[in-house]
């Protein structure tokens, strides 16, 4: 029961944290959101920036379990790069869609040394997964996976500002296109063998 009031919770403040703004949303809006008494909320969580940070928790968890889900779903690096970017367009492709939930929350809440240490754990993740995807190549992972995690941060970076959900079309173009030199770069050159 403890647990699900705590995800009761959750929900409710992570919807609003995301819709409306970190610091647009004062405890008493959650309280009232969520239908609990504030001794409740502050019982799981003991502060708004306890709440913060398990908001991102949270999210961070479903956003690796999507980019996980892809990786069982295809063994083919370059489809489950193609595939994590046309997930994310359809993602950006809804009104609701602010951008990236880390980086507003840096933004807003960047005092908090707990909401930093859980964007940039998140971050570095992320960067883990298409250094693994690269890796399956056989190539060198570095600076490729840097390259195509730099592409997938400024695609949520850029349809947060510029409103257009293309712009992660185009940055699943330039992602492929980074696979595509990085395997032909790891390819032993004919001239060498000759």
């Amino acid at each position: 029961m403890r647990e699900a009031i705590s995800d009761h919770i959750l929900i409710a403040a992570g919807a609003l944290f995301y819709k409306e703004g970190i610091r647009a949303v004062g405890i008493d809006r959650i309280i009232e959101e969520a239908k609990v008494a504030k001794a409740t909320l502050y019982r799981h969580f003991p502060s708004k920036d306890h709440l913060v940070a398990a908001y991102l928790e949270d999210r961070h968890d479903r956003v690796i379990r999507s980019l996980q889900d892809v990786l069982e779903a295809t063994n083919e690096p370059r489809e489950q790069i193609n595939v994590i970017f046309e997930r994310l367009h359809e993602k950006a492709d809804s009104p609701e869609f602010r951008g990236c939930a880390f980086a507003l929350a840096v933004a807003e809440h960047g005092d908090s040394e707990r909401v930093v240490s859980v964007a940039r754990a998140h971050k570095a993740m992320v960067r883990g997964i298409f250094g693994a995807i690269m890796a399956r190549t056989g190539g060198s992972p570095n600076q490729a996976s840097a390259h195509l995690s730099l592409l997938y941060e400024g695609a949520l970076a850029t349809v947060a500002v510029g409103r257009d959900p293309q712009a992660v079309l185009i940055a699943r173009d330039c992602a492929l296109s980074v696979f595509d030199a990085a395997i032909h770069s790891s390819e032993p050159s004919k001239k060498s063998k000759a």
